[in-house]
């Protein structure tokens, strides 16, 4: 048996357990309300871009429902405000061509709809055949989503309300034509999103996160906490999941300087973070390599020279130093100079001697180096001189 008894007799565990227990919790505590907070930001930042959404669709369908009863004279054109919010609410930075679609899926349904309602009439299995059709059709013609799925509502529409349909084909498609182009005013022209805010918005949490990870990955390396190496690797993978929605805000924000007039002054602002992104996208892909290599070191007892956990945690700095200049404009010295930091202890850890594993994870870190050093508006063949400077200038022998 373990642990010693007091005056009483009355045995206890070790105290040095258990205050390594307490300083596990102590930790996991503080992850969580890290976690916790952050989340909250996020979600707070997401919230406002949204809600820019909220207004513009809600104006669109007011304004579509008045534009499209003044000029057809129907008295519940509610197609109209549909079709505004479709296009309000679709895949951001795809607007125009999603209206292209809205218009000729409509137009495709009355066409298929109209043939198919002269030949077999109508009726409950009628309906079935005119929907299947368009569908068919519109798959033959195009893959594209909104073609098929305004193709296919259409005929729903037609093929189910069939003894009005002459009242209905004609006013279907004006309807759509009007609201797609009162959406496209009211993105566009009356209230336009700001593509830099956007940018700014959706890029500092991917680059916080990102961040966090590395810092994770490090500590997970340098204390050899294979838990704490998988909890990394989750979070690097949880980046990788919600690039969809990083990519589909700086879309619409491109699209939004290039054709709304109230935004083109920030056309060179806007391009300049469009052409980080890339590096952005492909850092997250390099840390996430980076963060597997790490759990099998850990699991195959390769060495951990000192250096090696440093070069990672200056990673970590580099694309928090990133995050600090999309946040704040400040510029980017302080990513740079953490960068090239990173080379020079994962060139340091490599000559100490590394594994298999440790020498991947030395390759990554001088990967996701180069994306870094490009994300700050270098071009690749500097940042690629700079990396290889570093490394030899730590492999030189001291005089």
């Amino acid at each position: 048996m373990t642990g010693e008894r007091d005056g009483n007799g009355r045995r206890h565990g070790p105290p040095r357990r258990a205050g390594l227990d307490a300083e596990r919790f102590d930790e996991a505590w503080e992850r969580v309300n890290e976690r916790g907070r952050t989340a909250g930001r996020d979600r707070l930042q997401q919230l406002r871009i949204k809600s820019v959404l909220a207004v513009q669709a809600g104006l669109a369908a007011a304004l579509a429902w008045a534009a499209a009863r003044w000029l057809t004279g129907m008295p519940s054109p509610i197609f109209a405000p549909a079709a505004a919010v479709a296009v309000i609410t679709s895949s951001f930075g795809r607007r125009l061509p999603n209206t292209v679609e809205l218009l000729a899926g409509v137009t495709l349904g009355i066409f298929v709809s109209d043939l198919l309602i002269e030949a077999i009439g109508v009726g409950v299995w009628q309906t079935g055949v005119i929907v299947t059709a368009a569908i068919l059709v519109a798959l033959a013609l195009s893959t594209r989503g909104g073609i098929v799925g305004n193709a296919s509502g259409t005929a729903v529409l037609l093929g189910a309300l069939s003894s009005s349909r002459h009242t209905l084909e004609f006013p279907r498609f004006v309807d759509a034509l009007i609201g797609g182009a009162v959406g496209l005013a009211v993105t566009l022209l009356l209230v336009p999103i700001n593509p830099l805010r956007v940018m700014r918005r959706v890029a500092a949490p991917t680059l916080r996160e990102l961040a966090d990870q590395l810092r994770l990955t490090a500590s997970a390396l340098r204390r050899r906490d294979h838990a704490l190496a998988e909890r990394a690797l989750t979070r690097s993978q949880e980046i990788g999941a919600e690039l969809g929605t990083f990519w589909d805000a700086f879309g619409g924000a491109k699209e939004t300087a290039q054709l709304a007039p109230a935004r083109w002054p920030r056309r060179r602002s806007v391009r300049h973070y469009q052409m980080s992104a890339p590096e952005v996208d492909q850092a997250v892909w390099n840390t996430r390599v980076l963060a597997r290599r790490v759990l099998v070191l850990i699991e195959d007892g390769e060495p951990v020279p000192e250096t090696l956990p440093d070069a990672v945690d200056a990673l970590g700095a580099a694309v928090h130093a990133l995050q600090q200049e999309v946040v704040s404009g400040w510029g980017p010295q302080d990513a740079r100079r953490h960068a090239l930091r990173a080379v020079a202890e994962a060139t340091r850890a490599e000559m100490a001697g590394t594994g298999l594993s440790g020498t991947v994870i030395v390759g990554q870190v001088r990967s996701a180096v180069s994306d870094v050093l490009q994300s700050t508006g270098m071009d690749r063949t500097e940042a690629l001189r700079r990396i290889r400077d570093v490394a030899a200038g730590q492999s030189r022998p001291d005089p």
